[in-house]
C-alpha cells in the first residue's frame, strides 16, 4: 500500500509538471469560440457549459479550449508540495511550493485589494453567473488554507499577511443574518447561502482571528457555524444549501463542512458543536462509501463516481483519523481504489467514471491537485517517506 501511494504521488505530479500546470476544468465550457453565440444569455451559456461538463468524452478540443492554469488547482499543488516537504525535507518540494504560492500571489483576483481568487472563466449555474476571475469563498479559503499552512511549516510572514487579507475580504462578504446563526456569502456581488461555503469561511475566520486576537472575525465565525449546524439534517447530514433547488447531499460537499468545522474547533477551543461533528462524520462514513473504497457522488446513488469525491475523501478521512478509529483505513481503501480504478499510466487521473463510460480529461484541480494533495496528506500520516532512489527520481521531476 505504501509503494502504491508513493508511486501514485510520484506519477500524478510529474504529470502536472510535465503538462506546465495546464489542464481542463469541469466548468470552462464558456472559454469556447461558441460562447459568442450565447449573447451572454443565462440559459444559453449553462446550456453550453453543461454541454462540456456532462459529455462522456472531451469536447474541449472541438470547441476550441485549450488547457490553462487554475487557481484553485496551483492552491491544491502548492499544499500537496508542502505535505511532502515537511514529510521528507526534500527542498525541491519546498521550491516547488514556494513557486507555485508566488504564481498565487501574481495571480489574485484583480479588483480587489485584500487577496482572494476565483475562475478564469465565467461560470454559470441555476443560481446565476459568476464572472470571470470573481473570486469566490471555497477558492479563496482552500488557498487560504496552503498558506496559513505555509506560514506554520515555512515560518514565512508574508504568507500569514496573505492568510489575514483573505480574512479581511470575508470580513466585508454579504451575510444573511437568522435568528439562528449568520450566513456567509458566496459571492461579494450578491448573497448567496451555501453551506460549505459558509463554514470554509467559518474555518478560515476563526483561524486567523485566533491568531491575531480579532474577535469580530471570531464572532463571526462562530455565527457562521451556529447557522449551518443548527440547519444540519437529524441523520447528520448537510443539504448543499436551504434554497429549493439546492436540496441534494453529495460527498465533497460533506467533506468540507466537516473539515470545516474541526478546523472550527481546533483553532478556537469551542467544543460546542463537538455533537454537530461527530453525527456528521459518522453519515459520511456511513452513506459516501462501498466496501470495496469506491466513493458514492450523492448519500442516495453512486455515479457518477468523480475524482472530486475521491480526493476529497481520502482527505477528509485523513484529516479525522487522529480521533476516529476507522478513518486511516477507510482513506487508505479509498485511496487504492481510485489509484487503481482511475488513475491512467501516463499519471493523470480521470474526472468521472460514469457507469457506461469513463471520462478520462485531464482537470487540473479536479482530480490532479486535490489527489496530490489527498495523496500527501496519507502518506504523512503513514509516513511514507519515499526511499533514496524514488526522492532522486522526484527531484528530477
Amino acid at each position: 500500500m505504501k509503494q502504491k501511494i508513493a508511486r501514485s504521488i510520484h506519477m500524478v505530479t510529474k504529470w502536472v509538471e510535465d503538462h506546465d500546470y495546464k489542464a481542463y476544468d469541469p466548468g470552462d465550457g464558456n472559454t469556447s469560440f461558441l460562447h459568442a453565440l450565447t449573447f451572454n444569455n443565462l440559459l444559453l451559456e449553462r446550456l453550453l457549459q453543461q454541454s462540456v461538463y456532462r459529455a462522456p468524452f472531451n469536447l474541449r478540443p472541438l470547441y476550441g479550449i485549450k488547457p490553462h492554469t487554475s487557481t484553485k488547482g496551483m492552491g491544491y499543488m502548492a499544499w500537496g508540495y508542502l505535505k511532502m516537504y515537511a514529510l521528507t525535507k526534500n527542498m525541491s518540494y519546498r521550491d516547488r511550493c514556494v513557486r507555485s504560492l508566488e504564481w498565487l500571489i501574481q495571480n489574485k483576483a484583480p479588483g480587489y485589494s485584500p487577496y482572494c481568487w476565483g475562475n478564469h472563466f465565467p461560470f454559470s449555474t441555476r443560481s446565476g453567473k459568476t464572472p470571470a476571475l470573481e473570486p469566490i469563498v471555497p477558492w479563496s479559503t482552500l488557498i487560504g488554507e496552503a498558506f496559513l499552512e505555509a506560514h506554520a511549516v515555512l515560518d514565512d510572514p508574508k504568507y500569514l499577511e496573505i492568510a489575514l487579507s483573505i480574512g479581511d475580504w470575508l470580513l466585508a462578504l454579504p451575510r444573511e443574518k437568522t435568528p439562528s446563526g449568520t450566513c456567509i456569502s458566496y459571492v461579494s456581488f450578491k448573497q448567496s447561502s451555501i453551506h460549505n461555503s459558509n463554514l470554509l469561511g467559518a474555518a478560515m475566520l476563526a483561524q486567523v482571528g485566533s491568531l491575531t486576537k480579532n474577535t469580530v472575525a471570531l464572532e463571526l465565525a462562530h455565527e457562521a457555524v451556529v447557522y449551518s449546524c443548527s440547519r444540519q439534517n437529524p441523520d447528520g447530514s448537510w443539504f448543499y444549501g436551504e434554497a429549493s433547488n439546492c436540496r441534494w447531499i453529495d460527498n465533497f460537499h460533506t467533506g468540507y463542512n466537516l473539515d470545516s468545522l474541526k478546523r472550527y474547533r481546533e483553532s478556537t477551543g469551542d467544543l460546542s458543536f463537538d455533537d454537530h461533528i461527530r453525527r456528521g462524520f459518522a453519515y459520511f462514513k456511513a452513506r459516501f462509501f462501498e466496501e470495496n473504497g469506491r466513493p458514492k457522488y450523492y448519500n442516495n446513488q453512486a455515479y457518477p463516481i468523480d475524482i472530486q469525491c475521491a480526493a476529497q475523501a481520502i482527505d477528509s478521512l485523513t484529516f479525522f483519523s487522529n480521533e476516529d478509529n476507522q478513518a486511516l483505513e477507510m482513506a487508505q481503501k479509498v485511496a487504492a481504489w481510485t489509484i487503481d480504478h482511475m488513475q491512467d499510466r501516463d499519471g493523470h487521473f480521470y474526472y468521472r467514471d460514469l457507469g457506461w463510460a469513463l471520462n478520462k480529461t485531464p482537470m487540473l484541480h479536479w482530480g490532479q491537485g486535490t489527489m496530490f494533495k489527498a495523496l500527501a496528506h496519507l502518506a504523512g500520516r503513514l509516513e511514507i517517506v519515499p526511499s533514496s532512489a524514488a526522492s532522486a527520481s522526484l527531484v528530477s521531476a
